[in-house]
């Protein structure tokens, strides 16, 4: 097996994913993707698009979730540097409506994160510069493209950063609960 799965107990739903390296004297080759092992535990996704994003230090992008028609799965890596990745389960119905997890991804580490749809997701820089890659099960659509602020006191989210840099729409967005159209 290439891929290891750890499914996050709470909130359920997510899973770290940790892929056998193979390192050798000309550097590694790993696998980031195999339908075949996902499927396995029950995720059968077509990934439609990629996205690659350079931050720096400090920055934080997020919290960020789409909404029906165009709710979005995802699998995130961080291919350079470090980064303090974050998904917010937003399904109403759930045990852990509200919780959060975390987890560093890294160029090091290797780790990705499966987001299911029904998340808000954002992550924080933790090195100096970081690129994080991942892939989606549904377009991205401005018309239906929702957010909820990194700093909410209800959601009281360690992002593991002293000074965060924000864009002007992330620096915008409503709190948790002030957002009407969750899961």
């Amino acid at each position: 097996m290439s891929l290891t799965f750890t499914e996050v107990t709470s909130p359920a739903g997510l899973i770290v994913i940790t892929p056998y390296v193979y390192n050798d004297e000309r550097g590694f080759f790993m696998e980031t993707f195999r339908n075949n092992e996902f499927e396995k535990l029950g995720i059968k996704k077509e990934f439609v698009q990629d996205n690659h994003s350079k931050s720096l230090k400090g920055v934080i992008r997020g919290l960020h979730f789409q909404v029906e028609p165009s709710e979005q799965s995802k699998l995130v890596r961080c291919i350079r540097g470090e980064v303090y990745d974050v998904a917010v389960d937003l399904r109403k119905k759930s045990d852990s409506f509200g919780k959060w997890y975390g987890l560093i991804l890294s160029e090091a580490n290797k780790k990705m994160l499966y987001i299911p749809k029904g998340f808000a997701h954002g992550y924080s820089t933790l090195s100096e510069e970081a690129e994080v890659v991942y892939k989606v099960d549904e377009y991205y659509s401005r018309d239906d493209e929702r957010g909820i602020r990194y700093d909410d006191p209800k959601l009281a989210i360690d992002w593991k950063v002293d000074s965060p840099m924000l864009s002007t729409k992330d620096k915008g967005l409503p709190g948790f609960g002030e957002e009407a159209e969750y899961f």
